[in-house]
C-alpha cells in the first residue's frame, strides 16, 4: 500500500510538535537551573531578520494547521500570535495537536491532485497537493522546528540530535 497524504503529514506534524514541547520543557528547566529570565530564551533570534523562539513556535504551529486545512479543505483554528511565555507556547502546541487529532485520513482523499494556491512574496504560487506538502509545507514546518532547536542550543540548553529526533 502506498504512503498516503495523511500518513506523510499528520503523524509527522504531531510527532515534531510533541518533540518541540519537550524541547521547551528542557528550556524552562535550563532557565530555572541557571537562574535565567525566561524572556532571554523566548526572545532570542539567530539573526536580526529571523523570528524569535516565540515566532518559530508560532510559525511551526501555523505550518501544520494551515497546511492540513488547505489539503483537506477544512477550516483551521485561528490563533492570535499573542504568546509571551513558555506555558502559552505549550498551550498553542497542545491546541495545534488537538486540531490535528480531529482530522481523519479520509479527509485527505484526493488531496494529492488538489490545486493549492498561496501567495508567496506577493505572487500567487500554484501547487498540486502532493507538491505543496512535500516541497513547501513539510520543509517550512521542519525549518521552524529546527530553528527553535537551534536557538535553544545556541543559548546553552543541553539538548542534542537525539532530543531533536525524539529518542
Amino acid at each position: 500500500m502506498p504512503l498516503t497524504m495523511y500518513q506523510a503529514s499528520i503523524p509527522v506534524f504531531t510527532r515534531a510538535l510533541n518533540i518541540l514541547s519537550t524541547l521547551l520543557n528542557k528550556a524552562v528547566a535550563h532557565a530555572e537551573e541557571n537562574k535565567l529570565d525566561p524572556e532571554t530564551l523566548l526572545n532570542t533570534r539567530l539573526y536580526d531578520d529571523m523570528f524569535s523562539l516565540i515566532g518559530q513556535v508560532q510559525r511551526a504551529s501555523d505550518a501544520a494547521k494551515l497546511g492540513t486545512s488547505r489539503l483537506t479543505a477544512i477550516q483551521p483554528p485561528s490563533f492570535a500570535d499573542e504568546e509571551t511565555s513558555f506555558p502559552q507556547l505549550q498551550e498553542r502546541i497542545a491546541k495545534t495537536i488537538a486540531f490535528l487529532d480531529t482530522v481523519k485520513p479520509e479527509q485527505f482523499e484526493g488531496s494529492e491532485e488538489r490545486e493549492i494556491v498561496i501567495k508567496l512574496r506577493g505572487q500567487e504560487t500554484k501547487f498540486t497537493g502532493q507538491a505543496y506538502l512535500l516541497t513547501f509545507v513539510l520543509p517550512n514546518f521542519l525549518f521552524h522546528i529546527t530553528t527553535a532547536y537551534d536557538i535553544l542550543r545556541h543559548k546553552g540548553v543541553v539538548i542534542g540530535k537525539m532530543d531533536y529526533l525524539g529518542f
